[in-house]
């Protein structure tokens, strides 16, 4: 059986300070105080202390400790502490999450601690593998035994924390937890109410359903609850892409360059840059810390979506005012009313609805025809929308009946009518004008392509997205329905009296 290494009285001295609230409730005074950092003859003789962003984080959990005592004091519950990191390549994030673990299992006697990564291989060979180094390093290494897998009580420690703290230690172990995208539940997290911290390695690589079980893990109101993720940038879709955009004011987000981290090598980081250009995806992704522009299969690039959302609209009255209608088909997407004048897809916000009828959306249509008097409105008609379609006909409304999954115009270029709208999308992006709307961007940029076996793009089809963890890009889609046909403009009529509503070669009028 193991045992303390040190004199009892000298033991008792290490743990009533690890366990002080000056240490525990400051996991910066901790990392200074485990680790022998300057002493000569190991590792750290180097090294005076943690790197600058590190150091932030530490002191900003800190703070949050503090936050949080204050408002249990007040009768409050005590929030979660969410922060995501991105960052460009070699900052030093192993040897973080490798500090969160002990500070938790030193400070936080009977929580648990959760690692998790993108891959077996990360997290088994670099992760953990690190975190071996820094538990070798740590002053209160004898209180713990790694494995290939944990960190758990050494059986004296165990039974010193049961006897005198009163604590079991079934759940006080630190472990690194696999996951199966086939099967999410199985990552399901224990409750505890003495802690939980949860860490994400690697996270862009970490599919939507296990973050959406990981929610599950801070149901609880307890004082510690960390959730914490680090990752390059590597993709911009996706749940850690999310927490900095469209759930960014739910996380403490950080972006880190790696050029500005200290004890880095910036040659490293010039080759990187000279080998593929300074505005290349490389150095976005593996020096700057930033997103991708663009997915390798990506069908609209984030750049051309973000110089819609930001260039300068020109009013265009005379433009004609067309609608798209996206029908929702399943239980969790929203069907969309999309508005767009021209080059202005932005004064007019688009309208979502959830749970609604065939019948009931066919109303809320009318009643936006009758409003704004559009020039033409443009249903998607298959599955269920041919249900809006039949109302909004039976009510004296005249609108386009959009078939997706119909042959496009252009069948060596695409594979159907919906692929054929959104390049029509894609290509008016490049002068359009929209609003600054995560969501929306996020629709647009969403979806992937491949090819059919005669070269034409195949978009691909919302069941597949979600499959990945994205949401269902109706507000797109219903934007696309508005690139169906071309619709004449209002001024049209050098008389100045409205003009027809009929492009050229087109057989339809709204009001006629």
């Amino acid at each position: 059986m193991s045992t303390s290494p040190y004199r009892p009285e000298d033991e008792q001295r290490l743990i009533n300070r690890l366990l002080s609230p000056e240490i525990a409730d400051n996991p910066f005074l901790f990392v200074k105080f485990a680790f022998p950092w300057g002493v000569a003859g190991t590792p750290l003789a180097r090294y005076q202390g943690p790197r600058t962003w590190q150091i932030d984080e530490l002191l900003a959990i800190g703070e949050h400790i503090e936050a949080n005592r204050q408002r249990m004091a007040r009768g409050l519950d005590p929030q979660v502490y969410q922060s995501s990191t991105v960052s460009g390549r070699g900052i030093g994030k192993s040897a973080l999450v490798s500090w969160l673990n002990l500070w938790s299992r030193s400070c936080l006697i009977g929580s648990t601690a959760i690692t998790t990564a993108n891959t077996e291989a990360q997290l088994i060979s670099r992760t953990w593998a690190e975190l071996g180094k820094w538990h070798t390093l740590s002053i209160n290494r004898h209180w713990f035994d790694k494995t290939a897998t944990a960190l758990r009580p050494e059986k004296w420690f165990a039974d010193l924390v049961q006897s005198d703290l009163q604590i079991d230690t079934g759940y006080y172990y630190a472990q690194a937890q696999l996951w199966s995208e086939e099967n999410p539940d199985a990552f399901a997290g224990v409750h505890n109410p003495l802690g939980l911290i949860l860490i994400m390695d690697e996270a862009s690589g970490i599919p939507a359903p296990i973050w959406k079980v990981s929610d599950g893990f801070f149901t609880e109101p307890v004082l510690h609850r960390y959730w914490l993720v680090f990752s390059n940038g590597r993709r911009n879709t996706g749940a850690f892409y999310e927490t900095h955009h469209k759930h960014r004011d739910l996380w403490k987000c950080r972006q880190i360059d790696a050029r500005t981290v200290e004890g880095t090598d910036p040659a490293v980081y010039d080759k990187i840059i000279t080998q593929y250009g300074a505005d290349s995806d490389e150095a976005r992704v593996e020096v700057y810390g930033q997103f991708p522009s663009s997915g390798a299969n990506q069908f609209i690039g984030r750049e051309l979506v973000q110089a819609a959302q930001v260039r300068e609209l020109a009013p265009d009255p005379g433009a004609a005012l067309v609608i798209g209608v996206d029908v929702a088909r399943f239980g969790d997407d929203h069907s969309v009313i999309f508005f767009r004048q021209g080059r202005d897809a932005r004064s007019r916000k688009p309208l979502k609805f959830k749970g609604l009828t065939t019948i009931q959306l066919a109303g809320r249509v009318a009643e936006q025809v009758d409003r704004v008097k559009p020039d033409a409105v443009f249903v998607d008609g298959g599955g269920v929308g041919g249900g809006v379609v039949d109302a909004l006909r039976s009510m004296g409304y005249k609108v386009i009946d959009v078939q997706s999954g119909a042959k496009a115009d252009e069948p060596e270029r695409y594979a159907n009518r919906r692929a054929e709208l959104w390049g029509k999308m894609r290509d008016w992006l490049a002068t359009g004008c929209l609003a600054d709307d995560p969501a929306l961007a996020d629709d647009l940029t969403g979806p992937e392509y491949d090819h059919a076996l005669n070269g034409a793009v195949k978009l691909e089809p919302k069941d597949k997205m979600k499959q990945r963890g994205l949401a269902s890009p109706d507000c797109a889609d219903a934007l696309a329905l508005t690139f169906d046909r071309r619709i004449a403009r209002r001024d049209a009529n050098a008389t100045g009296r409205r003009a027809p509503r009929v492009a050229k070669d087109v057989d339809y009028s709204l009001f006629s």
